[in-house]
Protein backbone atom coordinates (compact mmCIF):
# COMPACT_ATOMS: atom_id res chain seq x y z
CA UNK A 1 0.00 0.00 0.00
CA UNK A 2 2.99 2.31 0.47
CA UNK A 3 3.39 2.54 -3.31
CA UNK A 4 -0.20 3.66 -3.87
CA UNK A 5 0.24 7.37 -3.18
CA UNK A 6 3.19 8.01 -5.54
CA UNK A 7 1.23 6.33 -8.35
CA UNK A 8 -1.88 8.31 -7.38
CA UNK A 9 0.02 11.61 -7.48
CA UNK A 10 1.52 10.75 -10.87
CA UNK A 11 -1.84 9.66 -12.29
CA UNK A 12 -3.61 12.75 -10.98
CA UNK A 13 -1.03 15.21 -12.31
CA UNK A 14 -0.76 13.47 -15.67
CA UNK A 15 -4.54 13.20 -16.02
CA UNK A 16 -5.16 16.84 -15.14
CA UNK A 17 -2.63 18.18 -17.63
CA UNK A 18 -3.74 15.80 -20.37
CA UNK A 19 -7.28 17.07 -19.81
CA UNK A 20 -6.09 20.68 -20.03
CA UNK A 21 -4.31 19.86 -23.27
CA UNK A 22 -7.40 18.13 -24.66
CA UNK A 23 -9.61 21.10 -23.78
CA UNK A 24 -7.14 23.43 -25.53
CA UNK A 25 -7.29 21.31 -28.67
CA UNK A 26 -11.08 21.20 -28.64
CA UNK A 27 -11.52 24.93 -28.13
CA UNK A 28 -8.61 26.36 -30.06
CA UNK A 29 -7.62 25.29 -33.55
CA UNK A 30 -4.84 26.45 -35.80
CA UNK A 31 -1.11 26.75 -35.39
CA UNK A 32 0.17 27.40 -31.89
CA UNK A 33 2.04 30.68 -31.89
CA UNK A 34 5.69 30.66 -30.90
CA UNK A 35 5.15 32.63 -27.70
CA UNK A 36 2.39 30.28 -26.55
CA UNK A 37 4.43 27.23 -27.56
CA UNK A 38 7.44 28.46 -25.59
CA UNK A 39 5.24 29.15 -22.57
CA UNK A 40 3.79 25.64 -22.67
CA UNK A 41 7.22 24.06 -23.15
CA UNK A 42 8.29 25.93 -20.01
CA UNK A 43 5.21 24.60 -18.18
CA UNK A 44 5.87 20.98 -19.22
CA UNK A 45 9.59 21.14 -18.41
CA UNK A 46 8.88 22.76 -15.04
CA UNK A 47 6.34 20.05 -14.34
CA UNK A 48 8.81 17.31 -15.25
CA UNK A 49 11.61 18.80 -13.17
CA UNK A 50 9.23 19.51 -10.30
CA UNK A 51 8.28 15.84 -10.23
CA UNK A 52 12.00 15.04 -9.91
CA UNK A 53 11.95 17.01 -6.65
CA UNK A 54 8.95 14.95 -5.50
CA UNK A 55 10.81 11.72 -6.39
CA UNK A 56 13.86 12.93 -4.48
CA UNK A 57 11.84 13.76 -1.38
CA UNK A 58 9.92 10.47 -1.38
CA UNK A 59 12.46 7.99 -2.80
CA UNK A 60 15.88 9.56 -2.31
CA UNK A 61 18.57 11.21 -4.40
CA UNK A 62 19.55 8.17 -6.45
CA UNK A 63 15.96 7.64 -7.58
CA UNK A 64 15.71 11.32 -8.49
CA UNK A 65 18.92 11.03 -10.51
CA UNK A 66 17.57 7.98 -12.34
CA UNK A 67 14.33 9.85 -13.05
CA UNK A 68 16.25 12.84 -14.45
CA UNK A 69 18.43 10.62 -16.64
CA UNK A 70 15.36 8.84 -18.01
CA UNK A 71 13.56 12.15 -18.50
CA UNK A 72 16.51 13.64 -20.37
CA UNK A 73 16.88 10.58 -22.64
CA UNK A 74 13.19 10.58 -23.52
CA UNK A 75 12.98 14.35 -23.98
CA UNK A 76 16.00 14.40 -26.28
CA UNK A 77 14.61 11.51 -28.33
CA UNK A 78 11.33 13.43 -28.54
CA UNK A 79 13.17 15.98 -30.68
CA UNK A 80 13.67 13.20 -33.23
CA UNK A 81 9.92 12.58 -33.05
CA UNK A 82 9.48 16.18 -34.11
CA UNK A 83 11.58 15.58 -37.23
CA UNK A 84 9.38 12.62 -38.20
CA UNK A 85 6.12 14.47 -37.47
CA UNK A 86 7.26 17.37 -39.64
CA UNK A 87 8.06 15.02 -42.54
CA UNK A 88 4.73 13.21 -42.17
CA UNK A 89 2.78 16.46 -42.11
CA UNK A 90 4.60 17.62 -45.24
CA UNK A 91 4.04 14.27 -47.01
CA UNK A 92 0.31 14.24 -46.30
CA UNK A 93 0.04 18.01 -46.84
CA UNK A 94 -1.73 18.35 -43.47
CA UNK A 95 -3.24 21.86 -43.22
CA UNK A 96 -1.64 23.87 -40.42
CA UNK A 97 -4.94 24.26 -38.59
CA UNK A 98 -5.28 20.47 -38.13
CA UNK A 99 -1.74 19.73 -37.00
CA UNK A 100 -2.48 20.43 -33.34
CA UNK A 101 -5.22 17.78 -33.32
CA UNK A 102 -2.91 15.18 -34.84
CA UNK A 103 -0.17 16.10 -32.40
CA UNK A 104 -2.47 15.59 -29.43
CA UNK A 105 -3.38 12.09 -30.54
CA UNK A 106 0.28 11.48 -31.36
CA UNK A 107 1.26 12.40 -27.79
CA UNK A 108 -1.53 10.28 -26.33
CA UNK A 109 -0.47 7.33 -28.49
CA UNK A 110 3.15 7.80 -27.48
CA UNK A 111 2.22 7.60 -23.78
CA UNK A 112 0.12 4.45 -24.28
CA UNK A 113 2.65 2.63 -26.47
CA UNK A 114 5.57 3.45 -24.20
CA UNK A 115 3.64 2.25 -21.15
CA UNK A 116 2.96 -1.06 -22.90
CA UNK A 117 6.59 -1.46 -24.01
CA UNK A 118 7.94 -0.46 -20.59
CA UNK A 119 5.82 -3.01 -18.72
CA UNK A 120 6.65 -5.69 -21.31
CA UNK A 121 10.37 -4.87 -21.16
CA UNK A 122 10.50 -5.00 -17.37
CA UNK A 123 8.57 -8.28 -17.36
CA UNK A 124 11.00 -9.78 -19.89
CA UNK A 125 14.02 -8.71 -17.82
CA UNK A 126 12.50 -10.23 -14.67
CA UNK A 127 11.58 -13.43 -16.52
CA UNK A 128 14.86 -13.83 -18.41
CA UNK A 129 17.59 -11.49 -17.19
CA UNK A 130 20.05 -12.16 -20.09
CA UNK A 131 17.54 -10.35 -22.35
CA UNK A 132 19.21 -7.18 -21.10
CA UNK A 133 22.19 -7.99 -23.33
CA UNK A 134 19.86 -8.25 -26.33
CA UNK A 135 18.36 -4.86 -25.47
CA UNK A 136 21.86 -3.42 -25.12
CA UNK A 137 23.01 -4.80 -28.47
CA UNK A 138 19.82 -3.45 -30.10
CA UNK A 139 20.51 0.01 -28.70
CA UNK A 140 24.13 -0.02 -29.91
CA UNK A 141 23.09 -1.03 -33.45
CA UNK A 142 20.25 1.52 -33.47
CA UNK A 143 22.53 4.26 -32.15
CA UNK A 144 25.17 3.61 -34.82
CA UNK A 145 22.50 3.61 -37.55
CA UNK A 146 21.02 6.85 -36.22
CA UNK A 147 24.42 8.55 -36.00
CA UNK A 148 25.25 7.54 -39.59
CA UNK A 149 21.83 8.34 -41.03
CA UNK A 150 21.19 11.36 -43.19
CA UNK A 151 18.09 13.51 -43.10
CA UNK A 152 16.27 12.01 -46.04
CA UNK A 153 12.62 12.18 -46.94
CA UNK A 154 10.40 9.32 -45.85
CA UNK A 155 7.85 7.38 -47.85
CA UNK A 156 4.86 6.32 -45.70
CA UNK A 157 3.57 4.30 -48.64
CA UNK A 158 6.41 1.86 -47.98
CA UNK A 159 4.74 0.94 -44.67
CA UNK A 160 2.77 -2.31 -45.02
CA UNK A 161 0.19 -1.39 -42.37
CA UNK A 162 -0.63 1.91 -44.05
CA UNK A 163 -0.91 0.16 -47.44
CA UNK A 164 -3.35 -2.36 -45.96
CA UNK A 165 -5.47 0.42 -44.48
CA UNK A 166 -5.59 2.21 -47.82
CA UNK A 167 -6.65 -1.06 -49.49
CA UNK A 168 -9.33 -2.04 -46.97
CA UNK A 169 -10.55 1.47 -46.20
CA UNK A 170 -10.66 3.83 -49.20
CA UNK A 171 -9.09 7.20 -48.55
CA UNK A 172 -10.59 10.33 -50.07
CA UNK A 173 -8.44 12.71 -52.06
CA UNK A 174 -9.64 15.76 -50.15
CA UNK A 175 -9.65 16.78 -46.49
CA UNK A 176 -13.05 17.24 -44.87
CA UNK A 177 -12.25 19.75 -42.18
CA UNK A 178 -10.91 18.16 -38.98
CA UNK A 179 -12.80 14.90 -39.60
CA UNK A 180 -11.08 11.53 -39.85
CA UNK A 181 -13.94 10.05 -41.90
CA UNK A 182 -16.33 11.42 -44.49
CA UNK A 183 -19.08 10.27 -46.85
CA UNK A 184 -18.93 10.70 -50.61
CA UNK A 185 -22.01 9.68 -52.62
CA UNK A 186 -23.23 7.72 -49.61
CA UNK A 187 -19.99 5.76 -49.29
CA UNK A 188 -17.76 5.98 -46.22
CA UNK A 189 -14.18 7.14 -46.80
CA UNK A 190 -11.25 7.82 -44.52
CA UNK A 191 -9.79 11.28 -45.02
CA UNK A 192 -6.08 11.98 -45.56
CA UNK A 193 -6.13 13.22 -41.95
CA UNK A 194 -6.87 9.66 -40.79
CA UNK A 195 -4.06 8.27 -42.97
CA UNK A 196 -1.71 10.84 -41.40
CA UNK A 197 -2.92 9.81 -37.92
CA UNK A 198 -2.13 6.15 -38.63
CA UNK A 199 1.35 7.12 -39.83
CA UNK A 200 1.91 9.21 -36.68
CA UNK A 201 0.86 6.33 -34.41
CA UNK A 202 3.09 3.88 -36.32
CA UNK A 203 6.01 6.26 -35.79
CA UNK A 204 5.13 6.32 -32.06
CA UNK A 205 5.51 2.53 -31.95
CA UNK A 206 8.89 2.68 -33.68
CA UNK A 207 10.16 5.35 -31.29
CA UNK A 208 8.94 3.33 -28.29
CA UNK A 209 11.02 0.39 -29.49
CA UNK A 210 14.12 2.63 -29.46
CA UNK A 211 13.54 4.77 -26.39
CA UNK A 212 12.20 2.29 -23.85
CA UNK A 213 15.33 0.06 -23.75
CA UNK A 214 17.43 3.24 -23.40
CA UNK A 215 15.59 4.21 -20.22
CA UNK A 216 15.70 0.62 -18.93
CA UNK A 217 19.49 0.91 -19.18
CA UNK A 218 19.25 3.47 -16.36
CA UNK A 219 16.74 1.70 -14.12
CA UNK A 220 14.09 -1.01 -14.23
CA UNK A 221 11.99 0.59 -11.49
CA UNK A 222 8.52 0.77 -13.16
CA UNK A 223 7.60 3.97 -11.33
CA UNK A 224 10.76 5.83 -12.40
CA UNK A 225 10.64 4.60 -15.99
CA UNK A 226 6.93 5.32 -16.50
CA UNK A 227 6.94 8.73 -14.85
CA UNK A 228 10.09 9.97 -16.61
CA UNK A 229 8.66 8.88 -19.97
CA UNK A 230 5.22 10.28 -19.25
CA UNK A 231 6.38 13.76 -18.26
CA UNK A 232 8.91 13.96 -21.10
CA UNK A 233 6.29 13.10 -23.73
CA UNK A 234 3.72 15.56 -22.34
CA UNK A 235 5.56 18.51 -23.88
CA UNK A 236 6.00 16.97 -27.32
CA UNK A 237 3.12 18.87 -28.94
CA UNK A 238 4.36 22.28 -27.81
CA UNK A 239 7.96 21.29 -28.59
CA UNK A 240 6.92 20.63 -32.19
CA UNK A 241 5.72 24.22 -32.69
CA UNK A 242 8.94 25.56 -31.13
CA UNK A 243 11.30 23.43 -33.23
CA UNK A 244 9.35 22.96 -36.49
CA UNK A 245 10.75 26.12 -38.05
CA UNK A 246 14.38 25.45 -37.14
CA UNK A 247 14.78 21.69 -37.58
CA UNK A 248 17.41 22.18 -40.28
CA UNK A 249 19.71 23.86 -37.76
CA UNK A 250 20.17 20.77 -35.56
CA UNK A 251 22.66 19.13 -37.90
CA UNK A 252 24.44 17.18 -35.15
CA UNK A 253 21.34 16.14 -33.18
CA UNK A 254 21.08 12.65 -34.70
CA UNK A 255 24.79 12.15 -34.02
CA UNK A 256 24.24 13.11 -30.38
CA UNK A 257 21.14 10.93 -30.03
CA UNK A 258 23.01 8.03 -31.62
CA UNK A 259 25.83 8.50 -29.10
CA UNK A 260 23.32 8.48 -26.22
CA UNK A 261 21.77 5.23 -27.47
CA UNK A 262 25.21 3.63 -27.88
CA UNK A 263 26.14 4.74 -24.35
CA UNK A 264 22.89 3.27 -22.95
CA UNK A 265 23.44 0.05 -24.90
CA UNK A 266 27.03 -0.31 -23.72
CA UNK A 267 25.85 0.32 -20.15
CA UNK A 268 23.44 -2.60 -20.52
CA UNK A 269 25.91 -4.96 -22.17
CA UNK A 270 28.60 -4.24 -19.56
CA UNK A 271 26.21 -4.10 -16.59
CA UNK A 272 27.82 -7.15 -14.94
CA UNK A 273 31.33 -5.71 -15.32
CA UNK A 274 30.99 -1.95 -14.93
CA UNK A 275 28.45 -0.22 -12.72
CA UNK A 276 28.24 3.52 -13.38
CA UNK A 277 26.68 5.71 -10.68
CA UNK A 278 23.35 7.19 -11.74
CA UNK A 279 24.59 10.78 -11.57
CA UNK A 280 27.62 9.94 -13.74
CA UNK A 281 25.27 8.46 -16.35
CA UNK A 282 23.13 11.58 -16.10
CA UNK A 283 26.21 13.75 -16.62
CA UNK A 284 27.33 11.79 -19.69
CA UNK A 285 23.87 12.00 -21.28
CA UNK A 286 23.53 15.73 -20.55
CA UNK A 287 27.03 16.45 -21.89
CA UNK A 288 26.46 14.55 -25.15
CA UNK A 289 23.14 16.32 -25.72
CA UNK A 290 24.54 19.76 -24.87
CA UNK A 291 27.57 19.35 -27.15
CA UNK A 292 25.41 18.19 -30.07
CA UNK A 293 22.95 21.07 -29.67
CA UNK A 294 25.53 23.81 -29.14
CA UNK A 295 27.70 22.43 -31.93
CA UNK A 296 24.70 22.43 -34.27
CA UNK A 297 23.78 26.01 -33.47
CA UNK A 298 27.38 27.19 -33.94
CA UNK A 299 27.74 25.31 -37.25
CA UNK A 300 24.50 26.81 -38.61
CA UNK A 301 24.62 30.24 -37.01
CA UNK A 302 24.40 31.99 -40.39
CA UNK A 303 21.64 29.74 -41.69
CA UNK A 304 18.15 31.28 -41.48
CA UNK A 305 15.47 29.17 -39.81
CA UNK A 306 12.91 27.61 -42.12
CA UNK A 307 9.27 28.70 -41.78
Amino acid sequence: MTDFWPWAVFGLVLGVFLFIDLVMVQRRSGVMRMRAALAWVAVWVSLGLGFAVYVGLTRGGEAAGAYLAGYLIEYSLSADNVFVFAMLFAYFAVPAEYQRRLLFWGVLGAIVFRAVFILAGIALIELFSPIIYVFGALLIVTGIKMARSKDEGMDPEANAVLRIIRTRLPVSAQYDGPHFFTRINGRRFATPLFAALVAVELSDIMFAIDSVPAVLAITTDPFIVLTSNGFAILGLRSLYFVLAGMLDRFVYLKLGLGAILVFAGAKMVLSDIVHLPVFLSLGVIATILLVSLVGSLIATRRRPAVG
